[in-house]
């Protein structure tokens, strides 16, 4: 049985060769905000807001048009599958 990620970190890779990391709960979760609030402003220069979820009190700004790429790593808390 294939394991499931707990969470996915998402690397937001800028023009500037700065890396930003933002965590998502599910992959779906990343999706419908990448598809719904980064794509359609690709080449705005206004900035757009980042959810920070795992970061209590913080947020974080970005111009969608200064996104060079963006990188999506799942985490799995546990190194060995125990399935019982």
């Amino acid at each position: 049985m294939p394991r499931t990620p707990d969470e996915y970190v998402v690397y937001i890779l800028l023009t500037s060769g700065h890396r930003e990391e933002v965590r998502f709960s599910t992959l779906q979760e990343f999706q419908q905000w990448y598809s719904a609030e980064l794509m359609p402003k690709a080449n705005d220069t206004n900035f757009l807001s980042v959810p920070m979820r795992n970061v209590q009190g913080e947020y974080m700004v970005i111009r969608p048009s200064c996104v060079a790429g963006v990188r999506v790593e799942p985490v799995f808390a546990g190194s060995i599958d125990r399935d019982f």
